[in-house]
């Protein structure tokens, strides 16, 4: 009757790895019940999760063939591409969102176009968008809903939003990893995803975890340069900042809770010290007591039976 805060079904983001190199489901080790699909699975999760009351997917995709320049991010048949095309026409009330990044299509698994010797890795920021920009509109010419980039290269949003506005995508959102921190958290997402880096990591271009007010900065130039949504990335160790970006700004926020959450309390709850379920819903709602609107969570379709069931 007095309870402050409530988490919905609807509020829940479900992440999707869809993969050229697998001819059947393929569980992920290190997050027990994620799998990587098919393009014909992933729409029956699209669609077995719509049943359930999820109205949004994110898409990730993981190519057959890697290179320098990850053409098969903005290829008009690569696997994003016609995930998008299949849920929608499978599932034409679902929203899409793809993950606009270059890492899981780079040879050398770097969010951008790198120059590489030995463990020292240079991103070139610049040369990076215009890659970043056409993923972005061949998602959109598949039928996708919302981009979402997660790269960090600085000045994204603006490029991302001049090319689908010049393609004749305005309607097209723009969900910005606005503050995305270079974390230990991310771990196993880098397992499903297969998008480790081949040498040094991405501190260059991902942020501090130290630092909060620069977080503040990088969501007000995202802002400023067009997104729709701003997401704040780990969750967990981040409700700080969730919470002074949902004050300062009062924009439509969305937060991941990321692999490396996830896994923790799956394995947590396999040796029998946490109940996945309470601790699962606890976590949610501290996401939306700290100000989340939206929260991307691999535990999305438990979650709904969970909030279903009371």
């Amino acid at each position: 009757m007095v309870r402050e805060t409530q988490v919905a079904v609807a509020d829940l983001i479900y992440p999707l790895f869809v993969s050229e190199r697998i001819a059947s489901r393929t569980p992920v080790t290190s997050m027990p019940g994620v799998f990587q699909f098919t393009v014909e699975e992933a729409v029956a999760e699209a669609q077995a999760a719509w049943g359930e009351g999820i109205q949004s997917v994110l898409l990730f995709g993981i190519p057959a063939e890697k290179d320098a320049l990850a053409q098969q991010a903005y290829a008009a048949d690569g696997i994003v591409q016609r995930a998008v095309r299949a849920i929608k026409q499978a599932v034409p009330q679902m929203i899409v969102i793809t993950d606009v990044c270059l890492c899981e299509y780079m040879s050398h698994g770097h969010c951008g176009i790198a120059h590489i010797e030995g463990e020292h890795v240079r991103v070139l920021n610049d040369e990076s968008l215009e890659l970043l920009a056409r993923a972005a509109v061949s998602h959109a010419a598949a039928g996708a809903d919302v981009v979402a980039p997660s790269d960090m290269m600085d000045g994204r949003v603006a490029a991302l939003r001049e090319a689908l506005e010049a393609a004749g995508f305005q309607n097209t959102a723009i969900l910005s990893y606005a503050a995305k921190f270079a974390s230990a958290f991310y771990g196993p997402f880098r397992d499903a995803a297969d998008s480790a880096p081949q040498a040094g990591d991405r501190r260059s271009y991902q942020m501090d975890p130290a630092n909060a007010l620069e977080a503040l900065r990088e969501v007000a130039l995202d802002i400023e340069e067009s997104a729709d949504m701003v997401m704040v990335k780990p969750g967990l160790a981040y409700l700080d900042i969730l919470w002074r970006v949902k004050e300062r700004f009062e924009m439509p926020t969305a937060v991941y809770h990321v692999s490396g959450e996830y896994a923790m309390v799956k394995a947590a709850a396999a040796n029998g010290w946490l109940d996945e379920r309470a601790a699962t819903l606890e976590v949610l709602l501290a996401f939306k007591r700290a100000g989340a609107d939206l929260i991307i969570t691999y535990a999305a379709r438990d979650a709904a039976r969970w909030l279903r069931d009371g």
